[in-house]
């Protein structure tokens, strides 16, 4: 298990999905394939969260970086890698995510 992002990075941003929860199987497989491109793309994927008990519709994603900067860089890989477009475009075509938002948190330190 690697925990070194804590110590690594100085921001996570986290993502909280509104899903259609009659497709959480291809939300699963849409989330299966960042777990690949995310790290090749530079973010540091803390993981993707799916709904398991409760609210059937809401899923998460976690990735560090360094700074805001560096999320940039890693946005614009994203928009040129092949496989990410392709997962995007999978994600509209089956109308996987009804809302997406986006939050930068930082860690607390003593």
């Amino acid at each position: 298990m690697r925990l070194t992002w804590r110590f690594r990075r100085s921001i996570v941003c986290h993502i909280r999905y509104e899903i259609d929860p009659f497709k959480r199987a291809q939300f699963e497989e849409y989330a299966r394939t960042w777990l690949r491109i995310i790290p090749a793309s530079g973010g540091d994927l803390i993981g993707y969260f799916m709904p398991h008990e409760g609210t059937n519709n809401i899923a998460h994603a976690m990735v560090g970086f360094e700074s805001l900067a560096g999320y940039e860089a890693y946005r614009a890989k994203l928009r040129s890698d092949p496989d990410s477009i392709a997962n995007f475009t999978f994600a509209e075509r089956e109308k996987l995510i009804l809302r997406e938002e986006r939050t930068f948190l930082r860690r607390v330190k003593s």
